[in-house]
């Protein structure tokens, strides 16, 4: 192999659009652009969406449902999770750790799904009051 020799793969360029080079070219008179109307004229552009004055589709439907800006910082962990970590003082960072919540997440909530045997005391984590039950049964503790 030369460096002279050296091309791109078979099919990976593509020839530059030749348009206004004469009949011959398939491209010639109105370059591909059809006759007459907005999008025929130098500088015909209309914003996305836009329906030539028409209600636009995403006006016309309704809006519906809500999302939730935080949504994604916020994590649910099972109580049978708990159970099965090692440790018997959780935080937000052993729960990251243990790969129970993601990184981005910034609170979480124990949720009562599953069973716990062994006393755990959780800092800075909020339980449902089924969880919270169960926690203080088995010996454990929330704290704020």
């Amino acid at each position: 192999m030369k460096l002279n020799e050296l091309k791109p793969g078979a099919g990976s360029k593509h020839a530059k659009k030749r348009v206004g080079r004469g009949i011959g070219s398939g491209l010639g008179k109105t370059c591909g652009r059809g006759h007459k109307g907005q999008k025929s004229r130098a500088g015909g552009f209309h914003k996305v969406g836009f329906e030539g004055g028409q209600m636009p589709l995403q006006r016309r439907l309704p809006k519906r449902g809500f999302k939730s800006l935080t949504g994604e910082f916020k994590a649910e962990v099972r109580l049978g999770d708990l159970a099965a970590l090692p440790v018997a003082e959780i935080d937000m960072l052993v729960l990251k750790q243990a790969g129970l919540v993601p990184q981005l997440a910034k609170s979480a909530k124990v949720i009562l799904s599953g069973a716990i045997d062994k006393a755990v005391r959780l800092k800075g984590i909020a339980a449902t009051k089924g969880a919270q039950a169960a926690i203080e049964a088995a010996g454990g503790a929330l704290e704020a």
